[in-house]
């Protein structure tokens, strides 16, 4: 294991300079040093894996990178020479691109204009976009990134989202490519089709810099691994010369189980139910979701699985309030109808959701820390009187979540959320989601950008939210998790129940067939061909 870079010899092993090298780079915000004196060397055609807990610092590193940060100390070499990266463009103009974690795209605008915004092509100022519409399709297929151009980004999937901001980046023909957390809304079948992505964007010439908290996917594409842990530098190991495991232990400091530890569940009652649900889509004329029935009892955990784009995003958006479900449609809480109730009534009468998108529907970005945590709460007698707002008790509840659920930031509870990390952001939901009393949690990609210590304490969380009674309506695109949280699976598929299986009695390549459509069951319940 290579622990400490060579920090004054700016040369690969063979002779050839670093196609980048970040040299001792410190950045601080109030509070918090997020790197501290590190160093980074990326080899050219290489793809070079970036690993860490939540707010390890790999995305701030990389954010130094791509010029949208500053760094309080150190310096960046390209290809032996030393650069300046004030801003995006000058990352760009280096020929360095970056696939964001938190996309960066324009709600109201297309597709097509999101991926050419900067760049368009044009004669005499002239917009020729039929040109660049050409080319993001011919780009699209080429990589297996399938998107519609026009599209307005505000009404496609997050899966799809994602894939935009790669095609961005594919588009100009960049050569240093950073991908942070590109997979975390992908597909098993997406996610495979991207790790080849890149290995050919690689066996290009192209150097590439993969920020993951997936281990799986780091063995399986990287070259060599670099790992960080509360903002500093750890150590690089060869992927060939190192384990799953020796990793998670650089990673967190600790052993960490892969499995979920839970006994057989014993459900009771019927918490939900639901009943023809339909809801339109805002993309084609078929209904998103289709006459759709299902039930969930206390004590257990029922997973619905799918590609994403099935359904399963408009499905939750219609229990939870945020779109209207189409007439006809029943969803029942408890034996209550609660099909037209208010978001806060659902809320307040025994439902937790954990959103898909934490920036648009998990958090208020602008608000503090301790505000997030009560967004739900401070009405409640505990947190106001008279409606004037309880602060201290606001602040005593807020850091007693912050230390139990492990949100790190940097001022504590007076951190703005958009300060922190993707996956402390997650953190933080979950904690208030989980820490209020509920009889249902709706959890939508719950471990979503979150590192092995984080995922491992939060399936912990929600097998105790069963255990404690409470019925959990987990959707997950992680086979892995779906095949090791659930109790129960329903497949969804164009809208519809495809399939209801037990995970102990069915195999991930079997529900791979149910969730792409090759095999469904009919209203018995018997297997037929899709």
């Amino acid at each position: 294991m290579n622990n400490e870079p060579n920090k004054n010899n700016n040369a690969a092993e063979n002779g050839e300079p670093y196609v980048i090298e970040m040299r001792n780079i410190t950045k601080m915000f109030p509070g918090i040093i997020a790197n501290d004196n590190i160093t980074l060397q990326l080899k050219r055609g290489e793809i070079h894996a970036l690993l860490g807990e939540n707010g390890a610092g790999k995305s701030t590193l990389m954010s130094v990178l791509f010029g949208l940060y500053q760094p309080e100390y150190g310096e960046i070499y390209k290809n032996g020479k030393k650069v300046t990266i004030n801003d995006p463009n000058d990352a760009n103009d280096l020929g360095i691109g970056m696939v964001h974690q938190h996309f960066k795209l324009v709600d109201v605008f297309t597709v097509l204009d999101n991926i050419i915004l900067g760049v368009e092509p044009n004669t005499l100022g002239f917009l020729k976009k039929k040109d660049a519409r050409r080319r993001v399709l011919e780009l699209s297929e080429s990589y297996g990134l399938n998107v519609d151009p026009d599209a307005l980004v505000e009404d496609i999937t997050v899966g799809m989202q994602q894939r935009t901001e790669i095609l961005k980046m594919l588009y100009r023909d960049n050569e240093i490519l950073i991908f942070d957390e590109p997979t975390a809304v992908l597909t098993p079948q997406e996610i495979g089709e991207l790790m080849n992505i890149i290995r050919g964007l690689a066996r290009e010439g192209k150097s590439i810099l993969f920020i993951s908290h997936k281990l799986n996917e780091i063995m399986e594409v990287a070259d060599r691994c670099t790992v960080l842990r509360k903002g500093k530098y750890v150590g690089t190991v060869n992927i060939a010369d190192t384990t799953k495991e020796e990793l998670s232990n650089m990673m967190v400091g600790r052993n960490v189980k892969f499995s979920v530890d839970k006994t057989p569940s014993e459900p009771g009652e019927t918490v939900l139910e639901v009943k023809n649900l339909t809801v339109k889509s805002k993309l084609h004329k078929k209904n998103a979701v289709n006459n759709v029935s299902l039930n969930v009892r206390r004590g257990e955990i029922v997973c619905i699985a799918g590609i994403d784009g099935n359904g399963q995003s408009e499905f939750v958006t219609a229990l939870t309030g945020l779109e209207k479900a189409e007439s006809g449609s029943a969803i029942i809480l408890k034996g209550e109808d609660i099909t037209k109730k208010s978001i806060r009534y659902k809320n307040t009468h025994g439902v937790s959701h954990i959103p898909e998108d934490r920036h648009k529907h998990g958090l208020i970005l602008d608000y503090t820390l301790e505000q997030n945590l009560v967004l739900q709460r401070y009405f409640e007698p505990e947190f106001q009187n008279h409606k004037f707002i309880k602060f201290k008790n606001v602040r005593e509840y807020s850091d007693r979540l912050i230390e139990k659920f492990d949100v790190r930031s940097g001022q504590g509870s007076l951190t703005p959320a958009r300060a922190m990390s993707g996956g402390n952001q997650q953190k933080a939901i979950i904690a208030r989601e989980l820490d209020r009393k509920h009889d249902l949690l709706i959890a939508v990609q719950p471990t979503r950008g979150l590192d092995v210590g984080a995922i491992e304490f939060i399936h912990e969380q929600i097998v105790a939210t069963r255990d404690a009674g409470a019925a959990v309506l987990l959707i997950s695109l992680e086979l892995d998790e779906v095949m090791s949280l659930s109790d129960r699976i329903l497949v969804m598929y164009e809208g519809e129940i495809t399939g209801e299986l037990d995970p102990k009695e069915t195999t991930i390549q079997e529900l791979g067939l149910y969730m792409s459509g090759a095999k469904r069951q009919n209203e018995k319940g018997d297997d037929t061909n899709g």
